[in-house]
C-alpha cells in the first residue's frame, strides 16, 4: 500500500511537472509572439534551429508566418490569358496619340515655312536716324496748324509754336494746353490761320473756326501738336521705329501713323493710311483701354462709310504696366508681300497683315452705298493685290485730344460730351476742372528717336 502510494505520487509529480513544461512553453511561445509582432524583423521561432530551442519546443510550437521568403517563378508556368484573347481595337490606343503627335508637328512645320518664307530679312538704306540732337530741324519736319479737327472732329487746334512742341534734353516733346478763353468766351471771336499765314491746309473749314455763343459752337478749346515728314522723308517699302513715352491724361489721343504723299488713288481712305500705334491717355480703368493698351490698323476704302480697318485691328495691352510709364519702341515692316507693326522688337508684333488677295476683296464691301450708288473699285487696275499699299508714305506724330468719330465711346466712363451733339466742343470746354488736372505730370508724348529705313530696290535705294 505503502508502495502503491509512492508510486501513485511519483506519477503525480511527474504530471506535474510535464503541465509545467507545457506552460512554460505556451508562455514562452506566446512572449515570443509579443516579440514578434513588436520587432517584425526577428526571426521567428519555428525558423530557429532545434539545437538552439530545443527538440522540445520545435516539435510543440504551432507553425508561424514565414518573413522574407521568396520562390522564383519559372518562365512559362505561369498562366497568362491575355494573350490568348486579342482585342482589334487595342492597337489604336497607341496608334491614335502617335497620329495626334505627327500631325501635331506637322503642323508646326508648316507654320514656321510659312512664316520664313513670308518674312524676309530685306536689306535696307537708311532714310533718317532723328535723335533730337540739333533740335527740331524745320528741313525734316513740319509742323501742321490746323482747326478742322482732321477728319475725326478732334478738339484741338495743332500749333506751328514751341508751346506744343519743343526739345528739351535731347528729347522731343508733344504737349497738349489749354486755349485762351478771351477766344473761346467772346461771341464773336474768329481764329484764322490763313490771315496769320501758318495754315497747312488748302481747305477753308481746316483754317478759320469761330465762337457762337447763340449756336453754342466755340473756337477749339486745347492747343496740341502735329508734326511730320511731309516735307522730308518718306518711304515706300521699309522700315520705321519710333522711341517714344506715351502721354498719360484724360481724353489724350497719341498717334504713330502714316499717309500717302500723293492720293493717287483718291482722298481718304482711297489710298490708304497705315496706324503703327494708336492710344488713349486714360487710365487702365478706362472701359475701351487707357494707356496700358495700344492698337494698330490699316485704313482702305471706296469711301469713308465703307473702311476696312475693322478686319485687322490689334490691341496690345501692357504687361503689368502702362505704355506712359516708360520708353518703348513702336515699329513698322512693310513690304510687297506683308506689313506688320511691333513693340521693342519684331518678335512681339501686333498686327500682320499679309498681301495675299486684292484689298477691295479683303474688305467685304458692299454692293452699294447707302444711297443706292454702286462702290467702284479703285485698286483692281494695278493689277497688284498690295494696293494702296504701294506708294510713297510720310510719317505723323501727334497728341490729338476728344473727337467725334466714335474713338471716345459716348457714355462710358465718364465722358462729359456726346459725339452727335452740335456743342461736343464746348460741352467739353466746360469740363475742363475734372480732365485738364489729369494732364500735369505726363500729358505729353515723350519722342526719344525716329529711325526709318527704305527697303533696297525701291525710291534709288
Amino acid at each position: 500500500m505503502q508502495a502503491y502510494s509512492s508510486a501513485v505520487e511519483a506519477e503525480s509529480s511527474t504530471a506535474a511537472a510535464t503541465k509545467l513544461n507545457h506552460n512554460s512553453i505556451e508562455e514562452s511561445s506566446t512572449n515570443r509572439a509579443i516579440e514578434l509582432s513588436t520587432n517584425p524583423f526577428t526571426t521567428p521561432g519555428n525558423s530557429q534551429p532545434v539545437s538552439r530551442i530545443g527538440s522540445s519546443f520545435a516539435l510543440n510550437t504551432p507553425p508561424g508566418p514565414k518573413y522574407f521568403h521568396s520562390r522564383r517563378v519559372k518562365k512559362g508556368t505561369v498562366e497568362r490569358p491575355w494573350l490568348d484573347r486579342k482585342d482589334p481595337k487595342e492597337k489604336w490606343v497607341t496608334i491614335i496619340p502617335l497620329l495626334g503627335i505627327a500631325f501635331g508637328l506637322a503642323v508646326s512645320g508648316v507654320l514656321i515655312w510659312d512664316g520664313l518664307r513670308s518674312v524676309v530679312n530685306h536689306t535696307y538704306c537708311p532714310v533718317l536716324d532723328e535723335n533730337w540732337s540739333n533740335g527740331f530741324n524745320p528741313k525734316l519736319w513740319m509742323k501742321e496748324a490746323e482747326v478742322g479737327g482732321f477728319g475725326n472732329g478732334q478738339f484741338e487746334q495743332t500749333t506751328n509754336t514751341d508751346e506744343n512742341v519743343f526739345v528739351k534734353d535731347g528729347k522731343l516733346y508733344i504737349k497738349p494746353t489749354l486755349q485762351d478763353s478771351k477766344l473761346i468766351e467772346t461771341d464773336g471771336s474768329i481764329l484764322n490761320l490763313t490771315k496769320l499765314g501758318i495754315c497747312s491746309s488748302d481747305k477753308f473749314a481746316n483754317c478759320v473756326t469761330s465762337t457762337n455763343v447763340t449756336n453754342g459752337s466755340i473756337i477749339n478749346p486745347v492747343k496740341s501738336g502735329r508734326i511730320s515728314t511731309r516735307i522730308g522723308p518718306k518711304i515706300k517699302f521699309g522700315r520705321i521705329e519710333v522711341t517714344a513715352q506715351l502721354p498719360a491724361g484724360d481724353w489724350l489721343w497719341p498717334a504713330i501713323w502714316m499717309l500717302p504723299v500723293d492720293s493717287k488713288y483718291g482722298p481718304w481712305p482711297r489710298s490708304g493710311e497705315i496706324d503703327i500705334m494708336e492710344s488713349r491717355g486714360n487710365n487702365h480703368t478706362y472701359r475701351q483701354g487707357g494707356n496700358n493698351i495700344v492698337s494698330s490698323t490699316l485704313h482702305w476704302g471706296p469711301n469713308p462709310a465703307n473702311d476696312g480697318w475693322w478686319t485687322n485691328n490689334v490691341k496690345r495691352m501692357a504687361l503689368h504696366t502702362t505704355y506712359s510709364k516708360g520708353f518703348h519702341t513702336f515699329g513698322l515692316e512693310w513690304s510687297e508681300k506683308y506689313l506688320f507693326t511691333y513693340i521693342d522688337t519684331r518678335l512681339l508684333q501686333v498686327m500682320y497683315s499679309h498681301f495675299e488677295e486684292p484689298l477691295f476683296a479683303r474688305g467685304h464691301f458692299p454692293l452699294s452705298d447707302s444711297n443706292g450708288t454702286k462702290l467702284d473699285d479703285p485698286w483692281s487696275h494695278t493689277g497688284r493685290v498690295n494696293t494702296p499699299f504701294d506708294e510713297d508714305f510720310y510719317l505723323i506724330l501727334n497728341v490729338a485730344v476728344g473727337g467725334t468719330n466714335g474713338w471716345f465711346q459716348d457714355g462710358k466712363s465718364g465722358k462729359p460730351w456726346v459725339d452727335g451733339s452740335p456743342t461736343a466742343k464746348n460741352d467739353f470746354w466746360k469740363a475742363r476742372d475734372s480732365w485738364y488736372p489729369t494732364w500735369k505730370d505726363g500729358g505729353s508724348m515723350i519722342v526719344k528717336s525716329v529711325k526709318m529705313w527704305q527697303q533696297k530696290g525701291y525710291n534709288g535705294c
